[in-house]
């Protein structure tokens, strides 16, 4: 498995919607396709006009299986990256509490 970014733009015109579609994702990543896709993170976009887009990093079998996955969940692709290397500085930080 390769590990890839995904830039998903002004994907959904809320968080209640981008909520919806991770719903689906993990659905769809951990039932229908386990053998070839595994989400790992997300970082969520702040688009501007309440719309969010995301950067989501996930392992997969392929480009294509990640162009799989996104339209078996309903979900927005506009690029597909494959990562070479990952350093890591600073873990995330903790998000903040409501």
């Amino acid at each position: 498995m390769q590990l890839y970014a995904i830039l998903r733009r002004s994907g959904w015109r809320s968080g209640a919607e981008l909520e919806e579609a991770a719903a689906r994702s993990a659905r769809v990543g951990d039932v229908e396709m386990s053998d070839d896709i595994r989400w790992i993170r997300s970082y969520v976009l702040d688009e501007g006009g309440g719309s969010v887009g995301t950067v989501c990093i996930y392992e997969a079998s392929s480009p294509e299986a990640i162009r799989e996955h996104a339209s078996r969940a309903g979900l927005p692709v506009d690029e597909v990256i494959a990562v070479a290397e990952t350093v890591v500085v600073r873990p995330d930080p903790q998000p903040a509490t409501a």
